[in-house]
C-alpha cells in the first residue's frame, strides 16, 4: 500500500496549476515507465521487446483493479473519443443524452445515427440544470434502449448519480464518460454497462491513452462496427477476413501503443496501490479550500458545494462585467485556470500544493481590489 502523501510526492509540476480537468501534467512513475519502455525500443536487444508485447494484458488488469470490471471486459482505446464512437455506431435503438455534453457523446451519437440510421438520439431537456435520475425518468420511453451520462459534468463540476440513474432506467444500457473523474471519484461503476475514458486528464497518464469497458450485456447488444484484423480470434489473420471475436475485444481496430498502454498501466498501478477512495477524500479537501477562499474574497460559486455533487471541478462565475479582471488577475499571478462561456473553471489535484493556494489567494487579492476601486 502507498500513504496518500507518498502518491502525491510522485508528481511535480509547477505552483499555480488548478487544470486538472483539462489536462494532468504528469508523474513521475509514468515518465520513467515511458523513458524505460523507449530504451527496449531504442536498443531492440535480442529478446526485449517481449515486454511490448505484454502491455496490453498488463493495462487491462490495470483498469480492472480500479475500475471494477474483469481485465476481459476492457479493450484499451486512444482516447475517448474513439471508445464512444465504437459504443454509438454498435447501438441500435434510442440514446437519451443531453446536449451539453460534452461533444465527444454527443458528436458520437449524431454521427452514428446520420452514418447508420439505427440510432437515434433523444436529447434529454435538463432545463439548464444537472442530469439527475428525476429529469431522467421524466422523458424515458419505450424506445430508450441506452443513457449517455458524464460522470462528471466539464462544465459544471456536476457529479452524476450513478446508482440513481441505474434505478430509473431499468435494464436499458448505461453509458458513461468517465474522463472527468476517473481515478479521483469513488464511484460504483458496477451499475454501469460502459465506461469510457481517457488517461491525459485526471489519471496524469498523457495523450493517446484510454478504454473502452463493458458489462457481459452490452457487449452482446452492442455491434462491433469498426473491427479491424487486430479484433478476431487469430493473433494475425491472413489470407482470410474472420468475423470480430466476441466481447469487449472486439471493439478494436488495429494494435494499439504498447508505450501508451505502459504509461496508462504505470498510472493506474499507482492509483490502486492507494485507492481511489483516499485520493476522492483528499481531493475533496483541495476542492473545500478552493471553495472558502473564494467566499472569503465574495467570488460567485456556480458548482455545487455538496460533496456528493462535486469530484475535483470548482466553477466560478462573477458578473459578466468583472471576468475579464479575474481572468487577468489568475494570469498575472501565474494561476492556470479555464475559462470558458462567462466562467472560470478551476481543478486542483491531490498534489496541488501550499504555494498554489498562495497563488490563488494573491490572485483573488488583485482581483477583489481592482473591483472596489
Amino acid at each position: 500500500m502507498t500513504t496518500i502523501d507518498e502518491f502525491a510526492a510522485g508528481f511535480g509540476e509547477e505552483p499555480g496549476y488548478l487544470d486538472f480537468a483539462s489536462v494532468g501534467p504528469l508523474g513521475r512513475s509514468v515518465i520513467e515507465e515511458e523513458q524505460a519502455q523507449l530504451e527496449l525500443l531504442r536498443r531492440a536487444r535480442f529478446g526485449s521487446l517481449g515486454s511490448l508485447d505484454r502491455q496490453d494484458e498488463r493495462v487491462r488488469a490495470a483498469v480492472a483493479a480500479v475500475s471494477g470490471f474483469r481485465a476481459d471486459q476492457v479493450c484499451f482505446q486512444p482516447n475517448t473519443s474513439s471508445g464512444l464512437m465504437h459504443v454509438m455506431f454498435g447501438l441500435t435503438g434510442g440514446v437519451l443524452l443531453s446536449p451539453a455534453e460534452f461533444p465527444s457523446v454527443t458528436f458520437a451519437a449524431a454521427r452514428a445515427s446520420d452514418s447508420l440510421g439505427v440510432l437515434n438520439p433523444t436529447w434529454l431537456d435538463t432545463a439548464g440544470g444537472p442530469v439527475t435520475p428525476g429529469v431522467i425518468r421524466n422523458q424515458l420511453t419505450q424506445n430508450t434502449a441506452a443513457v449517455a451520462v458524464s460522470l462528471v459534468d466539464f462544465r459544471t463540476g456536476y457529479l452524476a448519480d450513478l446508482e440513481g440513474i441505474r434505478q430509473v432506467i431499468g435494464d436499458r444500457l448505461l453509458i458513461v464518460d468517465a474522463i472527468q473523474g476517473f481515478g479521483v471519484v469513488d464511484a460504483p461503476f458496477e451499475v454501469a454497462d460502459v465506461v469510457v475514458s481517457g488517461g491525459q486528464k485526471w489519471l496524469r497518464a498523457g495523450w493517446s491513452t484510454g478504454f473502452l469497458a463493458m458489462s457481459d450485456r452490452a457487449a452482446e447488444r452492442l455491434t462491433p462496427v469498426f473491427s479491424g484484423f487486430s479484433a478476431t480470434d487469430e493473433d494475425l489473420p491472413l489470407d482470410e477476413i474472420l468475423p470480430p471475436t466476441r466481447g469487449v475485444a472486439a471493439f478494436s481496430i488495429s494494435n494499439p501503443d504498447p508505450i501508451a498502454q505502459a504509461r496508462l498501466a504505470a498510472a493506474l498501478e499507482d492509483i490502486a496501490r492507494v485507492g481511489v477512495a483516499a485520493i476522492s477524500a483528499r481531493l475533496a479537501e483541495k476542492v473545500s479550500r478552493i471553495i472558502e477562499l473564494a467566499d472569503e474574497y465574495a467570488v460567485a460559486v456556480s458548482s455545487s458545494r455538496a460533496e456528493h455533487e462535486r469530484a475535483g471541478i470548482v466553477v466560478l462565475e462573477p458578473a459578466v462585467d468583472q471576468l475579464t479582471v479575474l481572468s487577468a488577475s489568475l494570469f498575472n499571478h501565474g494561476v492556470t485556470v479555464t475559462t470558458r462561456q462567462n466562467t472560470v473553471r478551476l481543478s486542483p489535484h491531490v498534489s496541488t500544493d501550499e504555494d498554489s493556494f498562495d497563488m490563488l489567494r494573491a490572485s483573488f487579492t488583485g482581483y477583489a481590489s481592482a473591483i472596489t476601486v
